[in-house]
């Protein structure tokens, strides 16, 4: 099975065994799962650091990407805002107990949701897009939790004993 596949019904299930429904946000929390299942898409290069690998690293980011007028790039900001939302979503739903080990998840989860009601404003008042993305983003931010939710149910229930996942067997202690 294709892994956006197995993501894919990994997170529908979830969402009908929670008496969620049909979420909106259910594709994109899979393309999530699928893109992280990278390492190198947790942790990304950055401008100000080797590699995207704390909150702290990511808003240190956010600030370097107005830092030098030359290079300046708006929509880098944007970016990593985004990513600082994944980041923190994949991370407090998928392992908990690391986000517990280096920061406290209330911090997470109120990073994360203030990046998504970034990306959503900076989608919403973008003429480029049209502000398509700015509901799914804004829907990200208001139900952060619910989302980490999700993202542990699937853990503990659909991933949980499947060594074919590629997070199976992961550790960060």
């Amino acid at each position: 099975m294709e892994l956006r596949q197995f993501f894919g019904r990994a997170i529908g299930a979830s969402l009908r065994d929670l008496a969620l429904g049909d979420d909106p946000a259910s594709a994109y929390l899979a393309d999530l799962l699928t893109r992280f299942a990278r390492t190198e898409n947790l942790y990304p290069r950055a401008l100000a650091t080797p590699r995207l690998e704390t909150v702290v690293d990511m808003l240190l980011e956010t600030q370097a990407v107005w830092e030098d007028a030359a290079s300046f790039q708006p929509e880098r900001e944007v970016v990593v805002r985004r990513h600082i939302g994944d980041f923190t979503l994949f991370m407090t739903g998928i392992f908990p107990e690391r986000v517990e080990q280096t920061a406290s998840t209330r911090y997470y989860i109120d990073q994360g949701k203030r990046a998504y009601h970034f990306v959503s404003e900076h989608d919403r008042a973008s003429s480029r897009t049209g502000g398509a993305g700015a509901p799914l983003y804004r829907r990200l931010a208001d139900r952060f939790e619910r989302y980490v939710d999700v993202l542990a149910y699937a853990r503990k229930v659909h991933f949980r004993d499947h060594p074919q996942h590629p997070f199976f067997g992961w550790s960060f202690g």
